[in-house]
């Protein structure tokens, strides 16, 4: 097997590692963090305590009835793994309710370890575009120091500043992004909210921080299109093509509107919620 060959399989393990597995996790989403019920979640809800939905096993009381209740906060979040790694790996499969002192390293740890995965979905992105061998390198490096850093001890974990890490990896999306193909159309603002787009050929735009909330994109192609950090919540997708779109998240799918013919990358799956 040649050296990129064991690299892409690499990077497919990692991607797999980077997707929820919450029968896996211990409902520290549901714990560990603020809720406020005007972003969509149930109730207001303090950091450190359980929401009242969650059950002693650790699922969700209402799981199935989250979208019929307009919960779009609990439909859009995604840990990019973090809960389960926390909980198996960290904590050895215990749960926070087992835990007295070391109840707050648990949650602090989550919080690091979600801050750490989601550099390593954007790092893994950029890893697959055409990239300078030097570049290639740099960013490769980055995913095993991150990967690494997210298995180290639960105090280390817990005392770890996340905008250190983002300090390093910034500038390498950054680089990476210089390498994608621009369409050489009328730049778009970054401000496209509830912007009619219906079938525009996005291909190739910088929508990298963009804001299209409510934008309707129904038919669009948005293949090579930089959506790192767009703000994607009600957009309308149906139809749409993303399976190329870059830097794309679950968590910006899950906050967004499509059906079943929208097109998706293959390391991303379709919201339960669309049509």
């Amino acid at each position: 097997m040649e050296p990129n060959e064991r690299h892409a399989l690499n990077d497919q393990a990692l991607r797999r590692r980077l997707a929820i597995d919450c029968g896996s996790c211990c409902g520290l989403c549901c714990t560990a963090l603020y809720f406020a019920k005007s972003e969509g979640f149930p109730a207001d809800k303090s950091a450190g305590k359980p929401c009242k939905n969650l059950l002693p096993d650790h699922r969700c009381a209402i799981h199935g009835a989250l979208k019929a209740r307009g919960l779009k906060g609990c439909l859009a979040y995604d840990c990019f793994g973090a809960g389960q790694r926390v909980t198996a790996r960290t904590f050895g499969g215990r749960s926070w309710t087992e835990l007295e002192e070391e109840r707050e390293t648990m949650f602090a740890a989550f919080l690091s370890v979600y801050g750490l995965h989601q550099m390593l979905w954007y790092l893994l992105e950029a890893a697959s575009l055409r990239l300078p061998d030097a570049l290639r390198a740099q960013i490769g490096g980055m995913i095993g120091e991150i990967d690494r850093q997210a298995d180290a001890p639960a105090a280390a974990l817990a005392a770890l500043d996340p905008g250190v890490w983002r300090g390093k990896v910034n500038p390498l999306l950054h680089a990476a992004s210089e390498t994608l193909p621009v369409n050489p159309g009328k730049p778009l603002p970054r401000d496209l909210f509830g912007r009619d787009l219906r079938r525009f050929d996005l291909s190739g735009r910088d929508l990298s921080m963009a804001l299209l909330i409510a934008a309707d994109l129904r038919g669009c192609t948005l293949r090579g299109s930089n959506l790192l950090g767009a703000d994607l919540r009600d957009a309308r997708l149906h139809g749409a093509d993303l399976s190329q779109a870059v830097f794309l998240t679950q968590a910006q799918l899950n906050a967004a509107a499509g059906d079943g013919k929208t097109k998706l990358p293959a390391s991303l799956r379709r919201p339960a919620t669309w049509t």
